[in-house]
């Protein structure tokens, strides 16, 4: 049960409020199982339990999207930097919702005539308003936490798309399992974006090569031969076998 009391916990936390039937269909199982696992988090303090529903009693000033924007701020942007260097001018583009990603939306303003898509409101809306460029919004229903569509649009955007590249992220990366995120729906997207590009550029900053205490369980798809890897450090050597044959770019700034 302990990988459903982590996926509770990050659920619950990165929206705030979720009903216990909205998170039994997000982690696939049954309410009873969300309420038996759930119970202990709410007698330890880490939920509170309102009119069937559960509540985060993390404290946090900012939406947890802009949250996540401001942890690693400076690794992210020494990516989104090394990112631009791949991404010339009229590239197509399939964009993920990671915060990283959305630092890469952020200096992707310095291109011009992009076509772009994405299940982001914040990076559709970054890149949208440059002259030239052709964004596609994919999805029409957003989570309220992070802006990022998952309905069946969604996929029917990606799937009609034909890009250069795929811009994924993760949640934390395993010497085994290889990339991880927490959510099935997010998996589910990553494979659409990585089916629909030539090559997939893999963004995550050094803190995702590091244990986690809240440990994701799901895996985004495997790198192919030659994508790439951009990350502000050099991964441990532990990572090697699972980064043979990825072309690992190292954006300028610290390395290890």
């Amino acid at each position: 049960m302990s990988k459903y009391k982590d996926q509770i916990l990050y659920n619950v936390d990165m929206r705030g409020t979720v009903t216990v039937l909205e998170l039994a269909k997000i982690l696939d199982v049954s309410d009873q199982t969300i309420r038996r696992v759930s119970q202990p988090l709410v007698e330890s303090g880490e939920l509170t339990k309102v009119h069937g529903a559960l509540v985060s009693n993390r404290i946090a000033s900012d939406p947890p999207f802009l949250a996540r924007m401001k942890l690693n701020r400076a690794a992210k942007v020494a990516i989104a930097r090394k990112a631009v260097e791949l991404i010339e001018d009229g590239t197509s583009i399939a964009i993920d919702t990671g915060s990283t990603s959305g630092f890469i939306a952020l200096a992707l303003r310095a291109r011009e005539h992009l076509t772009v898509v994405t299940n982001s409101a914040f990076v559709a809306s970054t890149l949208a308003i440059i002259p030239g460029n052709k964004v596609s919004m994919a999805g029409t229903q957003l989570r309220d936490h992070d802006g990022a569509a998952f309905d069946r649009s969604a996929f029917d955007v990606i799937e009609r798309m034909q890009v250069d590249y795929a811009l994924l992220s993760a949640s934390m990366v395993d010497a085994d399992k290889g990339f991880l995120v927490h959510d099935q729906c997010e998996v589910d997207i990553a494979n659409a974006m990585f089916s629909s590009a030539s090559r997939t550029i893999m963004a995550v900053d050094h803190s995702k090569f590091e244990p986690q205490d809240r440990r994701p369980a799901l895996r985004q798809p495997a790198l192919r031969h030659n994508d790439i890897l951009i990350s502000d450090r050099n991964p441990p050597e532990r990572f090697s076998t699972l980064l043979d044959g990825i072309d690992v770019r190292i954006a300028d700034g610290d390395q290890s």
